[in-house]
């Protein structure tokens, strides 16, 4: 059978099992997404134990067992997600993945209209202590993201909130990566309409769930007990 070459690519955990974050190797053809991660748990048998919640992207677009790998494919693995401009809505969207701070004056400017009467803007924010398992302190958050297909990813959400609220008019998604200390605001999301029964509430709380269901972001947790990559636990499905 005929060998075809793909790029494959390791994110957060990982990346630091493997030492790398790239590589390039040849694999038969009609290779299957469920071929390719035991061959990869096989040449780097650090990975083996992770296999089973590995998720898996071919192109950007999330990749499922029985799915034949093409030739020059961008293969992408990492763990479950721990949590542009312009859309054919004619109303306001910004979407990024960005190392800057977020400025919610210039987030409510972007989303608001001479129609608007009505914004909700959700922040989340690095704790200094967590209570998952037991309590602990956390110093800073290392957040990564598989960039282009996030991208693409935040744009599934705001089209997913436009399909469900078609009263709501500007969205904002904006995620932070690098380093984030305590009490930091790592991401925004913002939703404007023309009353505030119009689901501005519901939307910009659908759109952070979503955004870690599906968002190829991850972060590390670090504090004087060490540091841990953090993983979640939603599985996306065949059309996600």
């Amino acid at each position: 059978m005929n060998e075809i070459s793909i790029t494959i690519l390791f994110f957060a955990n990982l990346r630091e099992i493997v030492g790398t974050k790239e590589v390039v190797v040849d694999i038969p053809g009609e290779t299957t997404v469920a071929a390719l991660k035991q061959r990869i748990a096989e040449l780097y048998p650090g990975l083996a134990s992770h296999m089973e919640t590995t998720l898996v992207s071919v192109n950007k677009e999330f990749g499922f067992d029985d799915e034949i790998i093409p030739e020059g494919a961008e293969v992408a693995l990492f763990p479950p997600v721990s949590g542009g401009d312009g859309n054919e809505s004619g109303f306001p969207t910004y979407l990024a993945i960005q190392e800057g701070e977020l400025d919610l004056n210039q987030i409510l400017q972007q989303i608001t209209t001479e129609r608007t009467g009505a914004t909700c803007i959700f922040t989340g924010m690095v704790r200094a202590v967590t209570e998952r398992g037991k309590a602990h302190e956390t110093q800073y958050l290392e957040y990564e993201a598989y960039r282009d297909m996030a991208e693409e990813q935040l744009k599934k959400v705001a089209d997913e909130i436009r399909a469900q609220w078609a009263s709501v008019e500007g969205i904002v998604i904006i995620q932070r990566i690098g380093h984030l200390e305590a009490g930091t605001p790592t991401v925004a999301i913002a939703c404007s309409a023309g009353h505030r029964d119009s689901g501005v509430f519901e939307a910009a709380r659908y759109g952070i769930d979503r955004l870690k269901q599906i968002v190829p972001v991850w972060k590390k947790e670090v504090g004087p007990g060490g540091e841990e990559w953090i993983e979640g636990e939603y599985f996306p499905r065949p059309g996600e």
